[in-house]
């Protein structure tokens, strides 16, 4: 996988960042699960709103994950001291080719419209990558 497939899910979805070492050829040929996060704010306006999103994901937005080979996807919310929330973003990619999946799911008109409900809740940080939606994070441990 290259650097383009990686920027389009950070560019368009939900939540995405490579975690620890970039998917290769070698490690995806075997179906090799890769664990991904991601970190964005959340307007603190929108709080409760983000929740109540999150509380009923539309069926067709929860197809679209798994069919796009997402599993144990998750999202977390923390207040910082500073009074700011964040939302930290977790899921383990298991297809053979990320960014063929990530094109599906920008192409989905379902998950257009969840995408368009959700971003004007969320507040990119200013230290990403000029490609990301939500930044990506680096693992700096991981215990099976």
């Amino acid at each position: 996988m290259n650097n383009e497939a990686v920027s389009l899910f950070h560019a368009v979805g939900p939540s995405a960042a490579i975690i620890g070492r970039k998917p290769t050829l070698t490690n995806l040929k075997f179906n090799q699960m890769q664990r991904y996060g991601s970190v964005i704010g959340l307007n603190a306006d929108k709080l409760e709103e983000y929740k109540l999103l999150h509380a009923a994901v539309w069926p067709e937005v929860l197809r679209m994950i798994t069919r796009c080979n997402l599993r144990n996807y998750s999202i977390y919310l923390r207040q910082f001291d500073d009074g700011q929330h964040f939302l930290f973003s977790y899921f383990e990619y298991v297809g053979e080719d990320f960014a063929a999946d990530m094109a599906v799911m920008a192409a989905d008109p379902t998950t257009q419209r969840w995408w368009a409900l959700c971003m004007p809740c969320q507040r990119p940080l200013v230290s990403r990558a000029q490609d990301e939606w939500w930044a990506s994070m680096e693992e700096v441990f991981h215990c099976e």
